[in-house]
């Protein structure tokens, strides 16, 4: 990497090509840019001083796309800025008569072409822009206005040549200048300097990979209908879905999945220490381009597998799962809700594994026994710290699609890092566990989802986002509970208040006077402020035990208990 002081003329040279990755997104800059920046051209001719237009990020290209011959960059970050000058530029010299001056600062001296080559949404307009040899009116569309052609018409009316030197202006304009080879890691770079901006996304950067000038046909075939068909389609590719400590972009969640199949295949067999290596989440575009070059992956079959893939991934993958009432069959939809109600973004790869290689009932049976799996887990507070390697890497190197396959792997488990909980440890968990408040929603959710009979309930259940958690006896209880209690009475109660057997989910928090009140209070409510039985008594885990008269350290057991035995029944693995 090299970087310093650049001017325009050390840009724009004559000789080399500036190409802006073809499939890049569309230039945007809009009437506030365009009117600051010529404000500021103006100040320069005046002053005739310096100015510094940010930083450049040039990589030097592998193989020359566009020209047989010559020095060819790929413009990485500096789009909106290039495009808005050299529009900027090719007005001013029309307007004084001078488009020579423009075209031997901005052609390549050799055969005389732009030396900036535009995206493949905005080509047509910029390059029909920069061709011109006078000033004529351009037409922005009715049904998609183009920014291109924005700027084009606002500095043709705002420009008043007379009070801009270009001289001036080329000789003053600097920009920090970021040269990197063709081995260096674009997407780190761009991320440090535009920590506070817009990240580059392993798609972004791996469908110019993927995709040169000449593969329009396959780029519109095999992407643009799979990831940016609509509106709808880009919602769903772009909503950022919370993965460990950290939110993702939904399309990389699954090039992430989608690698980590790749890496398991055995006919490409890809050594141990390149699948630990090429398997993180960080680095993921710089892990696909070395695992096709270390591995001869062909790029066309990549790219139709790709396609396969995510057809997959987006008629089954559903973050909205949350937001209706979930289903009591075992099957995609209530593992959706484990993905992204519980956080368990980890099991991605196999689920999408699961899909693809097995039939509807085969999954079903699968996606039963691993909800059963991820829950008891929950529930008796195993780490999840080997489920990126369980569910990326061994159970697809092993090529499990069918439910026995899976149980038979699962109980080959002795250790506590992948093993099923026993029945001990999950009845231990439902009465000692303390967990996130998450955790606790969710299994509460998914168990009502199970055991109520939908033909005795009025109302449907509502979405699990719709739920608030409760403490029945309130973590404040020295305040209206019963006070007489000696250390070690009070020492078991506050370590049964964060359990599961005083906790329940309702449809609307409680309002704070009722939530600390007695209990018959906290039960009724008083006056306008309702209780639990407003927004609990139509819940299957919570509706009897609003009878009792008193809720203590033993009716927290017996509920845990009661909660137990249902467990037993949903996730008998």
């Amino acid at each position: 990497m090299e970087a310093g002081k650049r001017t325009i003329s050390e840009i724009f040279n004559g000789s080399r090509i500036l190409e802006i990755p073809f499939f890049q997104r569309s230039y945007v800059w809009n009437k506030d840019q365009w009117a600051r920046l010529l404000e500021d051209m103006m100040e320069v001719s005046r002053l005739n001083k310096p100015y510094f237009l940010g930083s450049l990020i040039l990589k030097q290209q592998e193989t020359s796309t566009s020209a047989s011959s010559g020095d060819v960059r790929t413009l990485i970050d500096g789009q909106q800025r290039l495009t808005t000058l050299n529009i900027f530029f090719k007005v001013l010299c029309l307007k004084k008569e001078r488009n020579d001056l423009f075209d031997s600062r901005f052609r390549l001296q050799r055969d005389r072409q732009i030396a900036l080559k535009h995206n493949h949404n905005d080509i047509d307009s910029f390059e029909k822009i920069v061709n011109l040899e006078e000033l004529i009116e351009l037409e922005n569309p009715s049904d998609k206005f183009c920014h291109i052609i924005g700027a084009y018409n606002y500095f043709k009316q705002n420009i008043f040549a007379e009070k801009l030197d270009f001289f001036n202006i080329i000789d003053n304009l600097m920009f920090v200048g970021i040269d990197l080879n063709k081995d260096e890691d674009e997407q780190q770079i761009f991320d440090t300097i535009n920590s506070l901006g817009v990240r580059l996304t392993t798609a972004e950067l791996l469908k110019n990979y993927l995709f040169g000038r000449n593969d329009l046909e396959s780029y519109e075939k095999n992407w643009k209908s799979i990831f940016e068909k609509d509106a709808e389609t880009k919602a769903f590719w772009d909503k950022e879905i919370t993965a460990g400590r950290t939110k993702r972009e939904n399309i990389d969640l699954f090039f992430y999945s989608y690698l980590q199949i790749k890496l398991q295949d055995k006919t490409i067999n890809v050594k141990s220490e390149d699948k630990t290596k090429l398997g993180k989440f960080s680095g993921l575009f710089e892990s696909y381009k070395e695992f096709m070059k270390t591995y001869n992956i062909k790029k066309d079959e990549l790219i139709q597998e790709i396609r396969e893939y995510a057809n997959v991934y987006r008629n089954n993958i559903d973050f909205t799962v949350i937001d209706r009432e979930l289903t009591s069959d075992y099957g995609i939809e209530r593992i959706n809700s484990l993905i992204f109600g519980l956080d368990t973004t980890a099991i991605i790869p196999f689920v999408l594994y699961v899909l693809k290689h097995s039939t509807s009932e085969e999954q079903n049976q699968v996606f039963m026994y691993l909800e059963s799996y991820i829950m008891r887990r929950i529930i008796a507070k195993s780490t999840n710290k080997g489920y990126n390697k369980l569910f990326s890497e061994e159970l697809i190197s092993n090529e499990i699609t069918k439910k026995e396959k899976l149980q038979e792997l699962i109980s080959r488990k002795t250790d506590k890092t992948n093993a099923m909980p026993s029945d001990e440890e999950v009845e231990n968990g439902f009465k000692n566990s303390k967990l996130i408040n998450k955790q606790s929603t969710g299994i509460l959710y998914l168990m009502e989802s199970k055991i109520r009979d939908k033909k005795k309930h009025s109302t449907a259940l509502l979405g699990l986002d719709r739920y608030s958690l409760e403490h029945l006896m309130p973590k404040k209880w020295e305040n209206n509970w019963d006070t007489g209690l000696t250390e070690e009475e009070k020492y078991r109660r506050n370590n049964k208040l964060l359990t599961l057997g005083n906790l329940a989910i309702i449809t609307s928090s409680l309002n704070t006077s009722i939530r600390d009140a007695d209990w018959e209070t906290k039960k009724n409510g008083r006056g306008n402020k309702k209780g639990l039985r407003e927004y609990a008594s139509g819940l299957e885990t919570m509706s009897k035990f609003l009878e009792y008269k008193e809720w203590n350290e033993d009716t927290i057991e017996e509920r845990a208990e009661f909660l137990y035995e249902k467990a037993m029944e949903i996730w008998n693995a």
